[in-house]
């Protein structure tokens, strides 16, 4: 077996290079300016966003870089290092499934704000992008691609975009993700793009919309969090992510509630028990993972990082067998680092493949990943790679 595979951080000024000399060899001239925004890691709280629930991510130092230009002709014309394919159409005729893939993201942005009324017809952008956030991984390269762009066209378009400026801008990345890529995802991950802080994690209460600040400082607890991006393809627009939504949508319905985080701890069992299966499964992993986010935050709040680590292990489990949204893959990095000393570990993001989280102490980090390597070399499991998981910042203009 090879040495576990790193994936470092590159700096945002070179990221911003490469997407500014791809704007010059595509569109000629400069840019108006260039925005990064981040991926993300959730610490816990998943598959409750879209139940109202809370949820508890927090910046990545991988970014997606856009370098945008506006045009006076409504047309939208973006291209990507990732493909090195562009697109290229009237933001007129952007709608349900067009444009398909990657392109919908940006595209379904400005439709968005013009949707909500942000934006006025007949401007039209230049865009090139470049990213270091792993597509495919379960760290929200979407999202990360729809801020960066949606902040870039509200500096460009004269919008605030202080805190509360931001606002407008989450829910246009959110309504293209949902409406234009067809993903039917929540909001934590265009929240946290846009509203990160370095060295916090942000507790955002899904149902409302409140966020507050959590101190997140893994080097004063002699701790470190590595993402294992397990290289098992992470893919939400396949029909299982939606079945999982629509089974809680269902679930409100049946019990009376308009989400899940309506149901009080103490009606949690009966909830439960109200509800035939799979759905009982599905409600008793949501009710119970809300409570694991309260949890977790309190200690954070106390600097009890290595405490943590019995709620991760206990969200994953409830997420393998509740939710049944794992993998193999997922398994096998989750239990191969219990087993090297993580204090805990959990599979993040959607599921289906993608990412794991281990929390360990800081010397125990490299038997962590080399564990985690050997055990899906031995499984013939994809090769994995690792992230560096430091609390960072949100989008910005560089």
């Amino acid at each position: 077996m090879s040495a576990p595979q790193w994936v470092d951080p590159v700096d945002v000024g070179t990221v911003a290079g490469t997407a500014e000399a791809l704007f010059r060899s595509t569109f000629g001239g400069v840019a108006d300016g260039v925005w990064a925004a981040p991926g993300r890691v959730n610490l816990i709280g998943e598959h409750v966003d879209y139940a109202g629930g809370l949820v508890l991510p927090f910046a990545l130092p991988y970014v997606t870089v856009v370098a945008v230009r506006v045009r006076g002709d409504g047309i939208l014309h973006a291209v990507s290092t990732h493909t090195g394919e562009s697109w290229r159409g009237p933001l007129d005729g952007v709608a349900a499934g067009h444009p398909a893939g990657w392109a919908a993201y940006v595209a379904g942005v400005v439709w968005a704000l013009r949707r909500s009324g942000h934006l006025t017809a007949g401007t039209g952008f230049d865009v090139a992008v470049h990213s270091t956030v792993p597509v495919g991984s379960g760290l929200s390269s979407s999202a990360a691609l729809e801020c960066a762009f949606a902040l870039a066209v509200a500096d460009l378009a004269g919008l605030p975009t202080d805190d509360a400026g931001r606002r407008p801008l989450i829910a246009a990345s959110i309504l293209a993700e949902n409406e234009i890529a067809g993903a039917s995802t929540g909001g934590m991950d265009q929240s946290v793009a846009m509203l990160a802080r370095p060295g916090q994690a942000l507790l955002l209460d899904c149902r409302g919309g409140a966020t507050r600040h959590v101190p997140l400082d893994f080097d004063a607890a002699g701790a470190r969090l590595v993402v294992v991006d397990t290289n098992a393809p992470h893919r939400l627009v396949d029909g299982q992510y939606g079945n999982r939504r629509a089974t809680v949508e269902k679930a409100c319905a049946d019990l009376g509630v308009a989400t899940l985080r309506d149901v009080a701890d103490a009606d949690a069992d009966a909830a439960v028990a109200a509800l035939s299966s799979p759905a009982a499964q599905r409600v008793r992993h949501v009710l119970g993972e809300i409570r694991r986010v309260r949890e977790v935050a309190d200690l954070l709040d106390r600097g009890r990082i290595a405490d943590i680590g019995d709620a991760l292990n206990r969200s994953h489990a409830s997420l393998r067998d509740d939710y049944e949204v794992s993998s193999d893959e997922l398994d096998s990095a989750v239990d191969a680092a219990l087993e090297a000393g993580a204090w805990g570990a959990r599979m993040t993001g959607g599921g289906f493949g993608g990412s794991a989280i281990a929390l360990a102490p800081a010397d125990q980090v490299d038997a962590v990943v080399e564990n985690v390597a050997r055990r899906a070399d031995t499984a013939g499991l994809p090769v994995p790679q690792f992230l560096h998981a430091e609390p960072s910042g949100s989008a910005h203009r560089l």
